[in-house]
């Protein structure tokens, strides 16, 4: 059984940084990708970065440059790295872990398993 929990989130003024981070357990190893997603109230979870085990990333357009996704495969731990924080990035943030063979951010579906979240609040 896979587990994830997240932490890092917080408040935070405009302009700020945050890291997030997410530590697994479990057979974190076999999945093949992890990724970050997030939720503001009202709207759809969308995605934000995932990591195939190689290292290779993959970040939502409108987020490239502010944000990056990292992880630590001996750790067991996921990161994100928030820069240039903006009140649009209010959201519940979500680590993710996935068996399927192709990363993708389009979809909550193809993601097998899922932290509770963590919470960051960019204040103008």
């Amino acid at each position: 059984q896979v587990q994830l929990v997240e932490s890092g989130g917080g408040s935070v003024q405009a302009g700020g940084s945050l890291r997030l981070s997410c530590a697994g357990s479990g057979y974190i190893a076999s999945r093949r990708c992890l990724g970050w997603f997030r939720q503001a109230p009202g709207k759809a979870r969308e995605g934000v970065a995932c990591i195939y085990s190689n290292g290779v990333t993959f970040h939502a357009n409108s987020l490239k440059g502010r944000f990056t996704i990292s992880q630590d495969n001996a750790k067991m731990m996921l990161y994100l790295h928030m820069n240039s924080l903006k009140p649009e990035d209010t959201a519940m943030y979500y680590c993710a872990a996935s068996a399927d063979p192709f990363c993708t951010l389009g979809t909550t579906s193809r993601w097998d398993y899922w932290g509770q979240g963590t919470q960051v609040t960019v204040s103008s």
